[in-house]
């Protein structure tokens, strides 16, 4: 028996392939399915099944695409429905894979249809548990994501996860192996651990929603408590993953490599979004006007995801040579498959051309300090904006100076001068960058960007002139 993690750090996603003399099942799989079908025939095995754990809001997952590749049948849980040919299992259906078995425990809460995959060794024994967002390392799937598909609200949603939990998962034994379908940095859940595998054992122990003790009001209550809103693209990947999508390979093959020419003719004809998607210095050094940062190397799908809240949107690319596949996969693996194509040769073939291009301007915190002291000599006020998230702000800040977090900035556009002068700062200098994009394109070009952000303003004597707040 064979199982292999297959982690994807930006989404905080783990797909799982399991063999067993000769047979393989792949759960959860992500939407570019090729390397699951290279290992398979690399260990001369077949792809028996795909099973789905539930229909997933934060990814668009492979099965549709590696099921027609490989003939597999598509395993969902109890209550699913799919315009595309699946099996829907029974609660304690039970799947042979070589010498071990894959038994379907129906766990909804976080979804309807969830389920956890119980995996059987050889000899019968309870080996692995596949939990998908019903359990994870240190919290539990969010009931909130479902409720217009459940037609339930989330505290009816959250009473049936703790029924499920205790029902079918709490008493299994404390050595069998937790395989989740997310860590640390997942909006599927709000605590969850960087660890990426652990055990019933250690989670019944660490894990605050499975408390012994706990009664189903202080779940329902702690479970829902201080729930983010979900980002935009959440209910459209869950229907993507519904109703089917198009092969990903055919939408990177369809993407153009335009000139110059045909790139500023298109963005300027087509209602399109240009990302650029290189490193935030290189941006703030010279990028093609009206364009929106965006960072490849940060936590690009999820910002992508709560910051161009249309998934059909046309989006133009401008990215580091070698990396225009990448970024459109990347793109369509949370369901933005519209990307007519990128900048052949990216930014310096424009800059080349001799073409207007913008740019962002920025200083350090040690540079900030010293304006800051100047202003406070000649009694005057620096204008700083924190666009950090709201319980980054909440918990520390630089006194007097606002929230106006990232995630809903255009909420705070009110706020920002049209011709004072003003810095903006975030934790360590991305998201600050894709706010002073955001804010250029529509027009404010008097932003400054702290280089190095709230970590860097920390160690500066910013904290004696403003003070710092920590929250108790």
């Amino acid at each position: 028996m064979k199982i292999k993690q297959i982690y994807t750090g930006c989404l905080a996603q783990g797909a799982y392939y399991i063999e067993s003399k000769g047979e393989v099942a792949i759960i959860d799989p992500l939407r570019e399915v090729q390397p699951y079908i290279d290992k398979a025939n690399k260990n001369n095995a077949k792809i028996k099944y795909i099973f789905e754990t539930h229909f997933h809001a934060d990814f668009v997952s492979g099965h549709v695409t590696l099921a027609e590749k490989t003939g597999a049948p598509i395993i969902y849980g109890p209550t699913a429905e799919t315009k595309f040919k699946s099996h829907i299992a029974a609660d304690g259906d039970v799947f042979k894979l070589g010498e071990i078995t894959l038994t379907v425990l129906h766990t909804p809460g976080h979804t309807l249809e969830s389920v956890c995959y119980l995996l059987k060794d050889k000899d019968g024994k309870d080996y692995a548990l596949f939990s998908g967002d019903t359990l994870f390392l240190g919290d539990v799937g969010r009931p909130d994501l479902a409720q217009k598909f459940a037609n339930l609200n989330k505290e009816q949603l959250a009473g049936i996860l703790y029924d499920s939990l205790r029902t079918k998962i709490m008493n299994l034994a404390d050595d069998v192996i937790v395989y989740p379908a997310h860590g640390a940095g997942s909006a599927c859940g709000k605590n969850l651990s960087t660890e990426t595998v652990g055990t019933i054992g250690e989670q019944k122990r660490v894990n605050y929603a499975l408390r012994a003790d706990m009664t189903k009001e202080e779940f329902i209550q702690e479970v829902t408590d201080g729930l983010l809103p979900p980002p935009l693209y959440f209910p459209l990947n869950a229907q993507l993953n519904r109703e089917g999508y198009e092969n990903v390979e055919d939408i990177i093959r369809d993407a153009i490599a335009y000139d110059v020419n045909t790139f500023e003719m298109v963005a300027n004809k087509i209602d399109t979004v240009i990302l650029d998607v290189r490193h935030q210095d290189e941006y703030a050094k010279g990028h093609v006007p009206r364009s929106i940062f965006i960072g490849i190397d940060g936590d690009f799908a999820p910002w992508v995801g709560a910051l161009i809240p249309d998934i059909k949107q046309p989006i133009l690319l401008i990215t580091p040579l070698g990396r225009e596949e990448e970024s459109i996969l990347r793109l369509a693996r949370v369901g933005y498959d519209n990307t007519l194509g990128y900048l052949k040769g990216g930014f310096d073939t424009w800059k080349n051309e001799g073409l207007e291009y913008d740019t962002v301007n920025s200083v350090s915190a040690v540079m900030l300090e010293e304006i800051v002291e100047e202003a406070k000599e000649e009694k005057e006020k620096v204008i700083i904006f924190d666009v950090r998230k709201d319980y980054e702000y909440e918990k520390e800040h630089i006194e007097d100076v606002p929230s106006t977090p990232l995630d809903n900035i255009n909420d705070h556009l009110a706020e920002f001068p049209k011709e004072e002068e003003f810095y903006l700062h975030c934790a360590g200098g991305y998201r600050s960058m894709i706010a002073a994009s955001i804010l250029k394109a529509r027009g404010y070009h008097n932003l400054i960007n702290v280089a190095g952000g709230y970590s860097a303003i920390k160690k500066t004597a910013i904290k004696t002139i403003y003070g710092i707040h920590h929250s108790l």
